[in-house]
């Protein structure tokens, strides 16, 4: 997986706290790829392409998948809360805070 070290430590900024204990997460999501992965921060979104094409669903269910796993988190966790049909999203990480999912993406680093 291609993730920078300096986009981790940037991330925090980009990561919102949402109502309860989760995470909030804005993706510019690029279907049909080559491969499934997260490209780190660009303009205050989180890049991550992923080879579904984005036909009833498989390109979202593909994104909840491959953050769910970098992040080693249960799928159920993750999920599109917004832009469901747009390349721009939010995803949730319920059960997360601000600073654990910060944690999380700079361990995923390594």
């Amino acid at each position: 997986m291609r993730y920078y070290r300096a986009t981790v430590r940037a991330a925090t900024a980009h990561i919102a706290t949402g109502a309860g204990l989760e995470a909030r997460i804005r993706v510019r999501l690029t279907p049909r790829s080559a491969r499934n992965e997260i490209t780190g921060w660009r303009d205050g979104l989180l890049r991550v392409r992923v080879t579904a094409p984005p036909v009833d669903g498989k390109a979202n269910a593909a994104l909840e998948q491959l953050v769910a796993n970098t992040l080693g988190v249960r799928k159920s966790a993750v999920s599109v809360v917004s832009g469901a049909r747009g390349r721009e999203k939010t995803i949730t990480i319920e059960g997360y805070s601000k600073d654990e999912v910060h944690d999380l993406l700079g361990r995923a680093d390594t």
